[in-house]
C-alpha cells in the first residue's frame, strides 16, 4: 500500500501522537538526568495534534483512507480533541506527582502517549480488525499505568484485577468480531448496516453484536460488568485514574457509536431493548452505592459507573440529538471528571491513603482557591445549571424522549436528584463545616493550571453550549 499524501494528512494527529511517544522513549534512553523534557514533549505533541484536528472538524460525512479501514472526518477529529484533552490534563496534574510514585518517569509519558494513540486508532477505525488494534494499544497501556507505583500494594493489586478482566472481556470481543465476520463476510464498517439485514444466520449475527456489546460495556464500566471500576480506580495512581475514567470511557463509547450506529439498533430492536436495561440499571447502581462511600475517590468511581448510564441513553436514542449529546457529554465529562480527581491528587497524602469527606471539611478556610475548583466540578457532575454538566444530561435525555425512551429519562432524572445528595455533601463540608487540623494546598501550579483550564471551559461550554454543539453538528 502507497499512501497517498491525502492519506498521510488525514492521520496526521496519530502520526504526530505516536511519534511523540517514541521520541520520548528514545529521550529517556539518552538523557535520564533531565526530568522535565519527557512531559514537555509530551505536552508538546498533544497541542500539535490537537493543531492538526482543527481543519478536519467541520468535515462531514466521513471519507475513507487507507482502503477504507481508517475514517477520517468530523466525528474522528472531535474524538482526537476529546482523547488530547484528557492526556494534557493528565499530564499537567502528573508532573509533580509521578516523582512521588517513582524516581523513574520516562516510560509513563510514553504509556500515556500510546495510549492516546489507541483511543484515536479506534475512533478513526473503519474496521472492525483496526478498532481492536487500537483497543488493545490503550489497555495494554491502562494495564501498566494502573500499577505504576509500584510500591503501593494497592496499585499492584488494581493493575493484576485490570489486566485479568480486561484480558477476559477482550475475548468477548474478538469472538463477537469472529461472529459478525462469519455472518456478513466482511469486517469493514462501511455499510455494515446494510450487510445485517435479510441474513441466512440472524442469531449468529444477533450472538456476534451481543458479544461485542459485553466488550464495550466493560470498557465503560457499565453495570453487570462494572465491578472493576472502584478497586481499579481506587487502587491506581490518581492522575492514571482521571485518565482512565475520561479518555478511556470516550475511547469505548466512540466504539459504540461506530458499531451501535442508529441504523443496527433500529433492526435489532432486542439489542436497543437490552442496551436501555443496561444503562438504567448503570445509573441506578452507581448512584445509590456512591451514596454510602465515604472515601471520595471511591464515590468518584461508583458516580463514573452512572454516568455510563447516562451516557448510554443518548446511544439508545439512536437519533441525531442523542448521538450529538453523548458527543457533548463526553467532552463535558472529561473536563469535569479530570477536575474532580484533580483536586484528589492535589489533596491525598503522600502515602496514597484514600481522601475522606471528612478530611475534606473547611477546606474552603485553607485553600479557597481549590475548594470553589472542587465545588464547579461537583455543581457539574450534579448537573446543575449554568455548568455544562446540565446540558450534557439534557442532550442526552433529550434524545431518549424523542427516541419513545421517556422512561430511561425519568430515570436519568431521578438518579441525578439522588446523584445531587453526595456531590453536594462535599460541597458542603468544604464550606460549612469546622475547619480540622491540616495545612493549606501548597504547589504544583501545574497542577492548579490544568484545574483552572477545565473549570473554565465548563463554564464556557455551560454558558455557550451553542460553542460545542456547533462541533458536534458536523460528526454525523
Amino acid at each position: 500500500m502507497n499512501p497517498s499524501m491525502r492519506e498521510l494528512t488525514a492521520i496526521a494527529p496519530l502520526i504526530v501522537v505516536a511519534g511523540t511517544a517514541l521520541v520520548v522513549v528514545l529521550v529517556d534512553a539518552l538523557w535520564k538526568t533531565n526530568r522535565n523534557l519527557s512531559p514537555a514533549l509530551t505536552l508538546a505533541g498533544l497541542v500539535a495534534a490537537i493543531a492538526f484536528s482543527f481543519p478536519a472538524l467541520g468535515d462531514a460525512p466521513a471519507t475513507a483512507a487507507f482502503g477504507g479501514m481508517v475514517r477520517t472526518g468530523g466525528f474522528t477529529s472531535f474524538f482526537t480533541l476529546v482523547f488530547c484533552v484528557s492526556g494534557l490534563l493528565s499530564v499537567l496534574l502528573s508532573i509533580s506527582s509521578v516523582e512521588e510514585m517513582i524516581p523513574v518517569q520516562g516510560e509513563y509519558y510514553a504509556l500515556t502517549l500510546f495510549a492516546v494513540s489507541g483511543m484515536m486508532l479506534m475512533a478513526a477505525a473503519g474496521d472492525l480488525v483496526v478498532f481492536f488494534l487500537g483497543l488493545e494499544l490503550m489497555s495494554i497501556s491502562f494495564y501498566i499505568l494502573a500499577g505504576f507505583a509500584r510500591g503501593r500494594m494497592t496499585s499492584n493489586e488494581a493493575a493484576l484485577k485490570y489486566f485479568l478482566l480486561g484480558a477476559f472481556a477482550t475475548g468477548f470481543l474478538l469472538y463477537g468480531i469472529a461472529l459478525v465476520y462469519g455472518t456478513t463476510g466482511s469486517t469493514s464498517l462501511a455499510g455494515f448496516p446494510l450487510r445485517t439485514g435479510g441474513l441466512q444466520q440472524p442469531l449468529l449475527l444477533l450472538a456476534g453484536l451481543a458479544l461485542l456489546m459485553i466488550g464495550l460495556m466493560f470498557k465503560v464500566g457499565a453495570v453487570p460488568f462494572h465491578m472493576w471500576v472502584p478497586d481499579v480506580y481506587e487502587g491506581a495512581p490518581t492522575t492514571v485514574s482521571a485518565f482512565m475514567s475520561t479518555g478511556g470511557k470516550a475511547a469505548a463509547f466512540a466504539g459504540f457509536l461506530l458499531i451501535f450506529t442508529p441504523a443496527v439498533l433500529l433492526t435489532q430492536p432486542a439489542l436497543r431493548d437490552v442496551l436501555a436495561v443496561v444503562a438504567a440499571t448503570s445509573m441506578v447502581a452507581g448512584n445509590i452505592v456512591a451514596v454510602s462511600q465515604s472515601s471520595v475517590k471511591r464515590m468518584l468511581a461508583y458516580s463514573s459507573i452512572a454516568h455510563a448510564g447516562y451516557i448510554l441513553s443518548g446511544v439508545v436514542a439512536a437519533n441525531p440529538a442523542g448521538s450529538n449529546g453523548v458527543l457533548f457529554y463526553l467532552m463535558t465529562y472529561t473536563m469535569m471528571n479530570a477536575g474532580a480527581f484533580g483536586v484528589i491528587s492535589l489533596l491525598e497524602k503522600p502515602d496514597g491513603s484514600m481522601l475522606t469527606f471528612d478530611e475534606c471539611a473547611g477546606l474552603s478556610r485553607r485553600s479557597p482557591l481549590v475548594a470553589a475548583l472542587t465545588a464547579i466540578f461537583m455543581f457539574s457532575l450534579a448537573g446543575v445549571p449554568p455548568f455544562a454538566g446540565f446540558f450534557g444530561k439534557y442532550y442526552v435525555f433529550a434524545g431518549a424522549v424523542e427516541a419513545h425512551f421517556t422512561w430511561l429519562a425519568i430515570v436519568g432524572v431521578l438518579m441525578s436528584v439522588v446523584s445531587a445528595y453526595y456531590y453536594l455533601r462535599l460541597v458542603v463540608l468544604m464550606y460549612f463545616n469546622d475547619q480540622p487540623a491540616g495545612s493549606p494546598v501548597t504547589g504544583r501550579p501545574l497542577g492548579l493550571a490544568a484545574l483552572i483550564i477545565a473549570a473554565v471551559a465548563l463554564i464556557g461550554f455551560g454558558v455557550f453550549p451553542s460553542v460545542l454543539l456547533g462541533l458536534t453538528a458536523h460528526c454525523f
